[in-house]
């Protein structure tokens, strides 16, 4: 018999393979879910999933004291000027909100060009910054691929506009692969030296004024913080300041934004919060400057870290879904993924951290899937190989309680049952090779699947001879009946495989079976090189010997004395008598089973006296209980051997007159005898069960 597959060894005598194979999964899969990772295969989903976290989070009033102008269609319609607006009248807003005191003001407007009205519009705007004091202006920094490497251009204000200036700095927003906003770089390399942005000169005018900061980041990319969706942040539009109708006090001690707003101006960006409706490039700028006076920026772990975690995930999620049921396996993933999920939605709210989240959950349900799928390719794998030898059933229960040493090599109380083809040898002689092997493989297949019916085991095949199990591997109250029942069938099977193969060639067939009941060490057995799911021990020498004993007592079926003690009331048998076998000092006693008892009508338990006739000496006993096909009696003065036919008679209260019925013994112990009625007519046997029904009948005890 082939070794059974890794899950039926025993826990000490596993492989390390089978062990380390949960271990081998999670680290595969956790290895190809870092390396998506650091790969940024899945960079656009964590990016989407950081949105997420940003609408879920919800809008957050802004701490800095920050105000942005806008230029919208509200002033293109109230001023009726076509873009650009001539320079000098940024100047008078200039003029204007300088009365009022601002912290900073920074102009999100491009003046890399002369102006269409000429210098002296340029030198209105120029003497305004300079009366000012504290303006930033901006600045675009581009960079262009060429065939024979990149060039960087910084495009400045024009010299008379910076000359006066506190500073500018270039106002460039990075943009991810879909276009988002969600960074802003603060300094920038430039030719040899290191160029500034627009919002970190800003953040300088803000210290200068007093205006509460934290500390700026080291890293020259800034993950931005937004506070929320368009119009956050206060907004005032442009025109209402030219015409006075805000006045400049309420600009005292802020940080003044003018930027464009207008959608024709293309200057806008979605953003997390945005979604379709882009975001106003002063309004990212707002964003990311409240970001650095706040500090409160986004800190992303390492690549690497999100690369170990994913690890990490994928090894824990194979680990639990190769000791759970797939269900439950399930629900503990979906919780362990909600709780971190709601872990990192708790750490980018209260610390700006962010975690991967994405990689994580892949690695969560890579796990679980790639395990999930592995365990059912094994599976059906170990049921094609296990069903040789077990019963679905049986393979059903290996599978479902592997872990828990089913298959260990443990004493216990189990049915052993051998049989093989009579006159074998003989019969093969008169065969080809090719009708022997057909033959062979069409006895065992229908003799297997017999015992598969009955819950057995089939233990080996020896030749044409099977050995099976019943009580193994798993528990198996009548273990004994089962395998008596199976031995029964074999008779009615080979009956029909004999005419089959007499008309095919001539070949008839006959079976003998030995069964016996008693302990034995059950498990897997052998080397280390080779294990197998057997039995040892003196019930199954009996049981072989048994088998042998079938030619010698023409009876197909012999079983022994502990076999016969469980399944007596059940099955028709005779006492053999008592025999020595190989190996066993003690005489044995055995019995033939012929068939099944029948006595499948209800009965019913009383007392009432009972007459018997053996061999012309009438004999007086008890009844133990009565149905319409036979009757139990106690208290015989002497027993009676099994498969006798005796007379007996019935005195039933309520009956006509008393019932006398022949009937055959068969099972006898002691003072104790079942007899089956023999001939009994249709009108008697209506009445016992007439009468069985009235007195409440019952299941055999």
């Amino acid at each position: 018999m082939p070794a059974p597959p890794d899950l039926c060894y025993p826990a000490s005598m596993k492989f390390s393979s089978g062990a380390a194979r949960p271990w081998l999964i999670g680290v595969g899969v956790g290895v190809v879910v870092a390396l998506v990772t650091l790969l940024g295969v899945v960079d656009s989903l964590e990016l989407g999933s950081l949105d997420r976290r940003f609408i879920l989070r919800g809008p957050i009033r802004p701490a800095s004291p920050i105000v942005i102008i806008s230029i919208d269609e509200d002033t293109f319609d109230e001023l009726d000027l076509a873009w650009p607006f001539p320079r000098a009248l940024h100047g008078r807003l200039l003029d204007l909100l300088s009365q009022g005191r601002p912290a900073a003001i920074g102009l999100d407007i491009l003046f890399i060009e002369p102006s269409m009205h000429g210098p002296p519009d340029d030198q209105a705007l120029a003497k305004a910054v300079a009366r000012a004091g504290n303006v930033v202006l901006g600045a675009n920094l581009t960079t262009t691929e060429g065939q024979y490497g990149s060039k960087q251009d910084l495009n400045p204000p024009l010299p008379v506009i910076r000359k006066g200036a506190a500073a500018f700095g270039f106002v460039n927003l990075v943009t991810d692969e879909d276009n988002f906003v969600r960074r802003g770089d603060i300094r920038l390399p430039y030719q040899e030296g290191v160029q500034e942005s627009f919002d970190l000169h800003l953040y300088n005018l803000a210290v200068k004024a007093g205006v509460p900061t934290k500390p700026l980041p080291p890293d020259r990319r800034v993950y931005i913080n937004f506070r929320g969706p368009k119009r956050t942040f206060p907004i005032v539009p442009y025109y209402q300041v030219l015409n006075g109708d805000v006045k400049p006090e309420e600009f005292a001690g802020k940080i003044v934004l003018v930027g464009a707003a207008a959608a024709v101006l293309h200057d806008e960006f979605p953003t997390p919060f945005s979604g379709e409706e882009k975001m106003p490039g002063v309004e990212v700028h707002a964003n990311m400057l409240e970001t650095l006076l706040h500090g409160n920026r986004l800190t992303r772990i390492h690549p690497y870290v999100g690369a170990l975690l994913a690890l990490v995930a994928a090894l824990l999620a194979t680990l639990a879904t190769s000791r759970l049921r797939p269900i439950r396996a399930f629900l503990l993933i979906v919780a362990a993924g909600t709780l971190y999920a709601a872990l990192a939605f708790w750490v980018f709210v209260k610390l700006y951290f962010w975690l991967e989240l994405v990689s994580v959950v892949l690695a969560l349900v890579s796990g679980y899937g790639t395990t999930v799928v592995a365990n059912y390719i094994r599976e059906q794998r170990e049921k094609r190989r296990l069903s040789r030898f077990f019963s679905p059933d049986v393979i059903k229960e290996i599978l479902k309680s592997q872990s828990e040493g089913s298959l260990v090599g443990s004493r216990r109380r189990v049915t052993v049952l051998f049989s093989d083809i009579r006159g074998f040898t003989s019969l093969s002689e008169k065969l080809s090779p090719e009708q022997v092997v057909e033959m062979l493989r069409d006895y065992l297949t229908t003799m297997t699947e017999v015992v598969f019916k009955y819950g057995g085991t089939v233990d080996k095949y020896i030749g044409d001879a099977i050995m099976a199990l019943y009580g193994a591997p798993f528990e198996q109250p009548n273990h004994a009946e089962q395998a008596v029942r199976t031995a029964l069938e074999f008779q009615e099977q080979v009956k029909v495989l004999s005419e089959r193969w007499e008309a095919k060639c001539g070949a008839r067939l006959r079976n003998g079976v030995g069964i016996n009941t008693g302990d034995a060490v059950v498990g897997t057995i052998g080397s280390q090189q080779r294990l197998e799911y057997t039995a040892i021990g003196d019930t199954v020498n009996l049981a072989s010997r048994l088998e042998g004993l079938t030619k010698d007592f023409l009876s197909p079926i012999v079983v022994s004395e502990s076999t016969h003690e469980e399944v007596k009331h059940l099955f028709y048998s005779r006492y053999l008598g008592e025999v020595k076998v190989k190996g066993k000092e003690i005489p044995v006693k055995i019995y033939a089973v012929e068939k099944a008892e029948g006595r499948q009508a209800a009965r019913a338990f009383l007392e009432a006296p009972l007459t018997i006739v053996d061999e012309d000496v009438t004999i007086t006993a008890s009844m133990l209980d009565l149905s319409r096909t036979g009757v139990a009696a106690r208290s015989l003065p002497k027993r009676i051997p099994a498969n006798r036919i005796v007379g007996i008679r019935i005195d039933l209260p309520g009956l006509p007159e008393p019932l006398t019925v022949d009937g055959r013994v068969i099972w006898s112990n002691e003072d104790r005898a079942g007899f089956a009625f023999v001939g009994l007519s249709l009108e008697h046997e209506n009445l016992l069960e007439d009468f069985v029904k009235r007195r409440a009948p019952t299941a055999e005890p």
